[in-house]
């Protein structure tokens, strides 16, 4: 059996822990601007509903309760634009990231077999090639990968690290492109809520997909959009034939998100309002610490969308990372989401009114 070493990457975060240190040591405490972890509360409504169905003494379904599914497909529906879904349409999973890591292992996936995904990238699309021991590369443009053993494509609009949005056109572009070669497209929409400058399109919108879903995926996640985190609450929405086979899998591996869990998101997607007043909060905070880090001598890229900002002073990111230390703030550094990310920092503005505060004040001194 192999090491672990040998078939992951070194564990990333590890490295900033010098720099939180620093930060820590500050008089007035670290702003840490780090991680993507919301602070906010869990919205009361999905609250009550998580103690309502507090009393669930026997398994739940990997498919989910019909109420859950119904849930899903009305808000594919609502939000995405979607058309006629179905139940064999969606799969609950147990948190975005559970599904990122494994999903090329339960595809089937191997030697021989190549996984894609963005050159700047969330590390766990390179995590769940190499658990597969698939082969896998980084892209800048998709269409121009040699389609020659390529299985899967993760798109990733708005994007972790960059808020880069893809547009109507270009993501038609692609799933025609991958259609044409037959590589399945995985579409991680974690923050299509959550657009700013732009306002993020599904797949599975008929202007991008042409009214089918045969090859797509697209993953969703309550943790940003309704402060569920805690709760590993998200699902699939795609083509039948990859999420039938998924579906029998995860079964037999027990996969299942908790009865209470479900039952809470089936309150959080029938409720919009909790989205909006979560957004209002997100975009206070976004202007604040734009406005700061620009006033400090920062450019911002892209950035149009998701919770960060992509950050750079045109220098290494980890002389970057070390500035800002020094004044009590931490971010992570651009490389960790690829060699491409070496002189950009991405900042969260998951941080409390408080903090961002504190941020501003520091950054304007």
């Amino acid at each position: 059996m192999s090491a672990v070493s040998d078939r992951l990457p070194a564990f990333p975060w590890d490295k900033l822990e010098p720099y939180k240190k620093t930060a820590a040591a500050h008089p007035d405490g670290i702003v840490d601007l780090s991680v993507g972890t919301p602070v906010d509360p869990v919205p009361e409504l999905i609250q009550k509903a998580l103690v309502d169905a507090a009393d669930s003494p026997g398994y739940p379904t990997v498919w989910g309760t019909p109420a859950l599914r119904d849930a899903i497909t009305g808000w594919v529906e609502r939000r995405l634009g979607a058309r006629e879904v179905t139940h064999r349409h969606v799969l609950p999973i147990v948190g975005s990231k559970e599904l990122v890591a494994w999903l090329p292992t339960q595809l089937g996936l191997g030697p021989g077999d190549r996984v894609a995904f963005p050159r700047l990238a969330y590390p766990t699309y390179e995590v769940g090639a190499r658990l597969a021991h698939a082969g896998y590369e980084a892209y800048d443009d998709p269409t121009e990968l040699d389609p020659a053993g390529l299985k899967m494509l993760w798109l990733n609009s708005p994007s972790n690290p960059t808020g880069k949005v893809l547009s109507k056109d270009d993501l038609s572009r692609i799933v025609a492109w991958a259609r044409e070669h037959g590589v399945l497209v995985v579409s991680d929409e974690c923050y299509l809520e959550l657009g700013w400058e732009a306002d993020p399109v599904s797949v599975l919108h008929p202007d991008v997909n042409g009214g089918s879903y045969d090859g797509l995926v697209a993953v969703h996640s309550l943790s940003k959009r309704s402060n569920l985190a805690g709760y590993r609450a998200a699902f699939l929405a795609g083509d039948p034939a990859v999420l039938g086979p998924l579906l029998e899998i995860r079964k037999h591996g027990g996969m299942m998100t908790s009865a209470p869990t479900q039952a809470a998101v089936v309150a959080a997607l029938g409720d919009d309002e909790h989205v909006r007043v979560q957004r209002e909060r997100y975009a206070a905070r976004r202007t604040a610490l734009r406005e700061a880090f620009l006033g400090h001598g920062f450019r911002i890229e892209h950035s149009e969308a998701s919770l960060y900002l992509w950050a750079t002073r045109d220098e290494s990111c980890w002389d970057t990372v070390a500035h800002l230390a020094e004044r009590g703030i931490l971010v992570a550094p651009g490389d960790f989401y690829g060699p491409a990310g070496g002189n950009h920092v991405r900042v969260a503005f998951t941080a409390t009114d408080e903090r961002v505060h504190a941020a501003v004040t520091r950054l304007g001194a």
